[in-house]
């Protein structure tokens, strides 16, 4: 059964570890994430772009998707499923499919206008139950088509939209989406402490995981970050992963390698190994290993 995130985040907040937040982007990717965090008895958030849940066939295949995954694997643990960086129709959409937990990402818009949305929505997910996440400036890289450099969120405009009543909220400190550049300055640690004291101890979320130094990552969670997201971590692992079964088939199609490069069962066993090896890898770093409850 499918929860909503609220109580795994409140209890990562007060045990100082974090949830990771893997998005999902097609079966492979799902089954390898859930197999993962129940042999870690870890609970898990499975987040869903809203390109991703367009190529997958709509929100209503992926919460019917999940849901039986979960139910046929026989899944223990916590599991959230989540819209990641929301649109304001994108998150009706997904209240009304059957997802357990929402991102509305009002940071594009003006302050006021966003502060407007978010509470509207916050009502609503919560009368039916879901979680949500909200955001305050934009988070560094391009997400979505939106571009910024490492912002830094307002710890004032963060309290104002912790007040609203959501969950959780994403804050920037320098993070950013993608590939981290060369110059990149790390994050501001101590604009997290800011932030999570204006918002009066609420769990804070962390985008952009791939890339960040372990030692970063930590001090991050000790600061009040209970959710991390990774993406493009899995992205490369996976892309690494089938690239030889696929060049296999590609360069020598003979019998022999056409059933090793043109069965999808096979072409994508690596990459359903090389994402559970990664999804292991950041729980352990997150600290969630056997914290399911």
């Amino acid at each position: 059964m499918l929860v909503n995130a609220t109580r795994m985040l409140k209890l990562a907040h007060e045990g100082h570890y974090a949830v990771g937040h893997f998005n999902i982007n097609n079966l492979e990717w799902t089954k390898a994430i859930l197999l993962e965090a129940e042999a870690q008895k870890s609970p898990v958030i499975l987040g869903v772009s809203e390109g991703a849940g367009k190529y997958m066939g709509g929100f209503k295949v992926v919460a019917a998707m999940v849901k039986a995954l979960d139910e046929s694997l026989g899944i223990t643990v916590p599991v959230a499923l989540h819209l990641d960086h929301g649109s304001y129709e994108g998150v009706k959409a997904c209240i009304a499919a059957g997802f357990t937990s929402v991102m509305f990402d009002g940071s594009s818009l003006p302050f006021e206008e966003n502060i407007a949305k978010t509470k509207e929505l916050v009502d609503l997910a919560h009368d039916h139950g879901l979680s949500i996440e909200a955001e305050v400036g934009a988070i560094g890289g391009t997400e979505d088509g939106i571009t910024a450099d490492g912002e830094i969120a307002d710890p004032e405009e963060c309290a104002k939209i912790v007040a609203l009543g959501v969950d959780f909220l994403a804050a920037g400190i320098g993070n950013i989406h993608g590939i981290y550049p060369k110059d990149w300055t790390g994050l501001h640690i101590d604009a997290l402490e800011k932030i999570q004291k204006a918002t009066g101890g609420i769990p804070l979320v962390l985008h952009g995981g791939t890339g960040i130094p372990d030692d970063q990552i930590k001090a991050a969670i000790a600061g009040g970050m209970s959710k991390i997201n990774v993406n493009t971590d899995c992205q490369l692992v996976f892309a690494e992963a089938t690239k030889e079964y696929c060049l296999a088939g590609k360069a020598d199609p003979t019998a022999d390698n056409k059933s090793k490069g043109y069965d999808p069962r096979k072409l994508l066993k690596p990459g359903f190994e090389a994402i559970r090896a990664k999804v292991k890898e950041k729980m352990e770093l997150f600290g969630s290993v056997g914290k399911a409850a």
